[in-house]
């Protein structure tokens, strides 16, 4: 089974707005709710290709409900989250106009108590079964919480991919996640260096690898994606043509297409392929990614091992 984890979930309000004005009563020309958050989002692709999932993390208050029952009803994901008492779930207010805007929630207050019932639950799983850590934490939870939660489940024969940044995903290396998956703006942050062309970004994502990471995968939105495979081997593709339409979700959605591709397979290329495809159905999509949308691109996407 997949379980995937989201510590600070939201409803995602999301409203156009032409030509908003500060100071004035602005009209709202398209609105929309969606249930957000980075290990949500991989759960509802992962479920949108067909591969069944579950996904944990901690909700509360009127906002928590409606977003177990959004990801539930609308999407079909299970879901087993844990119920905070402290607070609401947050609301994050996104606005699309001639400048895009943003306004985050906090989201509860996760305490040591609801930490302790995640790791019962995390007990539960088995050797084969891969757990995505993805996403920021909130303050109110210690900032190595991927790193501890590695260690609880290490020798249980689990893989565990790893999407997040800075200390947060460094700290984890050492317990040799399965899968990261940077991108290549925050692999140059991760080690304080501006990289320049591919030969940068291998140097760098290698270094992650050293440091334990199995596999490596790089998104470089148009200009494709990198993976650095266990196997020591490099691969490229060039990203597949199409119109943006949102980037939103569009790296959780190449997490989720990896994932997908290598359970089906048990092949890393497959898997690079069904990433980049997935990434880039999303990113081409108003919503997230479709089985439909991704096998339209699947076939388009030509892989190459690299040489440096």
């Amino acid at each position: 089974m997949i379980y995937t984890i989201t510590f600070n979930p939201s409803i995602d309000y999301i409203v156009s707005v032409d030509h908003f004005k500060i100071g004035a009563v602005n009209r709202v020309s398209k609105e929309y709710l969606l249930p957000g958050g980075k290990g949500i989002n991989v759960s509802i692709v992962l479920n949108n290709l067909g591969i069944d999932n579950v996904a944990l993390g901690f909700i509360a208050g009127f906002t928590g409900n409606e977003i177990k029952n959004r990801i539930e009803t609308d999407f079909h994901v299970k879901t087993d989250f844990i119920d905070v008492q402290n607070g609401y779930s947050r609301i994050n207010f996104k606005m699309k106009s001639d400048e895009e805007s943003e306004v985050n929630g906090n989201g509860p207050t996760i305490d040591r108590e609801h930490i302790n019932q995640l790791y019962n639950k995390l007990n539960a799983l088995k050797a084969g079964d891969i757990l995505v850590l993805s996403g920021s934490i909130p303050n109110c939870v210690s900032n190595d919480i991927y790193n501890l939660i590695m260690k609880e489940l290490k020798d249980k024969g689990i893989k565990i991919v790893v999407d997040a940044t800075g200390d947060l995903l460094m700290k984890v290396l050492e317990n040799k996640p399965f899968l990261i998956k940077p991108n290549n703006h925050e692999l140059g942050e991760m080690f304080h260096v501006k990289l320049s062309d591919k030969k940068d970004i291998i140097k760098y994502a290698k270094k992650l690898q050293e440091l334990g990471a199995e596999n490596v995968l790089i998104s470089m939105a148009g200009d494709g994606a990198l993976f650095i495979c266990q196997n020591g081997k490099v691969y490229f593709s060039e990203a597949p043509k199409g119109v943006v339409k949102n980037s939103v979700g569009a790296g959780d959605s190449m997490v989720a297409g990896f994932i997908a591709g290598y359970v089906q397979n048990d092949n890393y290329l497959d898997a690079f392929k069904m990433g980049v495809a997935t990434g880039s159905a999303s990113a081409f999509s108003e919503n997230l990614a479709t089985k439909e949308e991704v096998e339209k691109l699947f076939h388009s996407i030509q892989e190459v091992e690299y040489e440096y």
